[in-house]
């Protein structure tokens, strides 16, 4: 494990203390970086003074910019770094318990807002909602994870079914076990989603043979696949939209 230099906690705040502003000497980058992000709004900062104003309560009496920019450099991007394995985090060579949770609290916060807006209104009436908590939840997420959305008869969800974790085909997802949750659920509808590590959404033969049995095997028990998501990094694809289903 990489020795970690972490300050304490004790008396720290996200905006800091008096005393902490008056031992650190880059608490004038501090009060530039707050007074930006109170009156510019969502780009105000540039992705790595996020994560640096992120680590300020968690490290109140460090210059953070070097190891917000060695995150970036080590994840790749904003969310990448959000969105990273926990342990990688505490690992990371000036981070420590504290400082990947300040990093982690705002992907928690955001999936939970994501998932709020989906649950409150019919997902076919509110489509970009659900594309944008299934971004959110899987796109950066480093293994392919298959999930099903059943629906009750006014398209609300009634259960987000995470299936597995691995290739979707019918070795993960079995076409008769789908539907017949969906009966056990009185569900009438579902959505298929899963996502893509390697980035490119774009559909491959086994996700669209496996869609269509799932479709057919529903239509003889009048259970409507509505469509199948595939998340990534690049965007997602619908394969109803494509006109594989």
């Amino acid at each position: 494990m990489v020795a970690t230099i972490e300050d304490d906690d004790a008396g720290a705040t996200l905006f800091g203390t008096a005393s902490a502003a008056a031992a650190n000497p880059a608490s004038g980058h501090r009060a530039r970086l707050r007074k930006r992000l109170l009156e510019g709004g969502v780009d105000a900062l540039g992705d790595h003074e996020v994560i640096e104003f992120l680590l300020m309560g968690a490290i109140p009496r460090r210059d953070v910019k070097p190891i917000a920019r060695s995150l970036l450099t080590r994840f790749g991007s904003l969310a990448g770094v959000l969105n990273a394995d926990p342990r990688a985090l505490i690992n990371h060579p000036g981070m420590g318990e504290i400082s990947a949770a300040a990093l982690l609290i705002v992907a928690t916060a955001a999936r939970r807002l994501a998932r709020q807006g989906v649950r409150d209104q019919p997902l076919l009436g509110n489509w970009q909602a659900l594309v944008d908590y299934l971004t959110i939840d899987m796109a950066h997420l480093t293994v392919e994870r298959v999930r099903v959305l059943y629906l009750n008869v006014q398209n609300h969800l009634i259960l987000d079914h995470h299936v597995g974790d691995g290739s979707i085909d019918e070795a993960a997802i079995h076409p008769r076990e789908v539907i017949r949750k969906a009966l056990d659920l009185g569900a009438s509808a579902l959505i298929l989603v899963h996502n893509h590590p390697s980035g490119s959404p774009q559909p491959s033969r086994a996700d669209i043979q496996i869609t269509q049995r799932i479709a057919e095997a529903g239509r003889l028990l009048g259970v409507a696949v509505h469509d199948h998501v595939i998340v990534g990094r690049e965007g997602h694809v619908s394969l109803k939209a494509k006109g594989l289903i």
